[in-house]
């Protein structure tokens, strides 16, 4: 076994959260407890809304969470801690409760996403490692669901692994494309995880191995009569790829009673190449064959390419897929919102001289208002104990413009939040990833307005708060201005 294999990701978290876990525990402040939000301030790309995953490996690591022998060994080495502290961690194990959106939610800018209520340890200690796993895979299944929004219907397949950032970040992309929209994966290690399909056809090092490209054709097609997809750009697409992928398909598959499946394209002008491989192979009588394109794709070269009429049926996308090249940084945030003395919960407030930096205090729910027709019109934010009257007229305050005076008619809620774990213990099965993926296709048909869709200026979604949890933020803030 190798050091890798052998690693505890329990230790994946920044040496302060230890420090200052070491610091509330000399203090005797190991029971108290405290509530800590997880949310975002801007959504990737400029676009509407994002998708929220990752949530399956939080629960992961928590209830895997603990400390061995050679963990131990290694923060003792640091001399830092005492040994009284040391010896507690041996025998730990996370305690706390955490609610959180659904995988695969449709989630917006400031709304708290997950919310751990823990003691105040193990509140602490975690924060680096929940805020990776939503980072990433929220990031890559939002960037692929905007990729398969461009290719309109047409298959999209994560073809990331080798841009990865490490193995780790192919593995769990493949699996957040996959949610984000994605039909398959080449990244086998993720398809046998996680259950995604696999698909893939050769490099270019098949063709350029043998003798001349044909016999590369003629040989795979042999090989794999049920699933032949050729690469026709090593030399030349139109001159000897194409004629020769039709030339393989006319000498093995045909006479086996098998079709070509497709071509692939991995550079040049794919909107022309594809054009004219479309022309040669319904000529050929291969109206059935179909065009893979591949090569740096993206949903804006998608988009053109499609505009131009480029006759592509999937895309095989890579690494502006599994790294979000264009905007590589989700940004969400793990801030304190509330502290527990006694019966008692004290809300807690961040300010700063950005606006979008004052963080949303203390233990709130989280609701999602649709209007007549079932789309989601805004958010709610209320405190803990409110439970919002729709029956009739709901008056709100939206914080951009508390001036002006709101209010919901015929309007229905829906809470967005449920508890998943109680006590370091899960409470209930999760989902699949075949459901989550359905549920965010749900959500995008259904609930979220194609004008939220858009690439440019989409749509704005609001988050309202209720009176009451308004009030309570303007008294904190002032309160922390007074201490200022």
């Amino acid at each position: 076994m190798t050091q890798y294999d052998a690693r505890n990701i329990s230790m994946m978290m920044d040496l302060y959260e230890m420090t200052m876990a070491h610091g509330y525990f000399k203090e005797d402040q190991e029971g108290d407890f405290a509530t800590f939000d997880v949310f975002y301030r801007r959504n990737p790309d400029g676009g509407g809304f994002a998708i929220f995953a990752g949530l399956e490996q939080v629960l992961e690591y928590l209830e895997n969470l603990h400390f061995d022998e050679r963990d131990i060994e290694y923060l003792r080495s640091l001399k830092i801690y005492d040994e009284d502290f040391l010896r507690w961690l041996s025998g730990y194990r996370f305690r706390g409760d955490v609610i959180a959106m659904p995988e695969g939610s449709i989630m917006y800018p400031d709304e708290p996403i997950l919310t751990v209520n823990a003691p105040l340890i193990d509140a602490q200690l975690v924060e680096t490692a929940i805020l990776t796993q939503i980072n990433h895979q929220s990031l890559v299944a939002t960037k692929t669901q905007r990729i398969v929004q461009a290719a309109q219907g047409r298959g999209v397949a994560d073809f990331g692994a080798r841009r990865a950032h490490n193995i780790d970040a192919a593995v769990y992309g493949a699996r957040a494309a996959y949610i984000g929209g994605a039909d398959s994966t080449a990244t086998v290690l993720a398809g046998q995880m996680f259950g995604i399909p696999v698909s893939g056809t050769m490099a270019h090092s098949w063709v350029m191995y043998h003798d001349d490209e044909y016999t590369a054709f003629r040989r795979f097609a042999e090989l794999y009569p049920d699933n032949a997809v050729l690469l026709v750009d090593t030399y030349n697409v139109l001159d000897s790829g194409v004629p020769n992928a039709i030339k393989a398909a006319n000498d093995v598959l045909i006479p086996m009673g098998k079709r070509l499946k497709g071509i692939r394209i991995d550079s040049g002008d794919l909107a022309y190449l594809s054009k004219a491989a479309r022309q040669l192979l319904d000529e050929a009588g291969l109206t059935d064959c179909k065009i893979v394109a591949s090569n740096s794709l993206d949903e804006f070269t998608i988009r053109s390419i499609l505009d131009q009429g480029g006759c592509i049926d999937s895309f095989g996308v890579g690494e502006r897929l599994i790294t979000a090249k264009s905007d590589p940084v989700f940004g969400a945030v793990y801030k304190l919102v509330a502290v527990h003395e006694g019966q008692a919960c004290r809300p807690t407030i961040k300010i700063s001289e950005t606006f979008e930096k004052i963080t949303n205090p203390g233990r709130k729910q989280l609701w999602r208002v649709y209007d007549s027709d079932g789309w989601a019109i805004a958010d709610l934010i209320t405190k803990e104990d409110e439970s919002p009257d729709f029956s009739g007229a709901y008056a709100f305050v939206d914080p951009q413009k508390p001036w002006k005076r709101h209010v919901f008619s015929d309007h229905t809620i829906r809470g967005l939040r449920e508890l998943v774990m109680k006590g370091g213990k899960r409470v209930r099965r999760s989902p699949s990833l075949q459901e989550i993926r359905a549920f965010v296709k749900r959500q995008l048909a259904t609930e979220v307005w194609p004008e939220e869709q858009r690439f440019e200026n989409p749509h704005h979604h609001y988050l309202d708060m209720s009176p009451a949890y308004y009030k309570m933020k303007m008294a904190l803030l002032k309160e922390a201005q007074q201490q200022g």
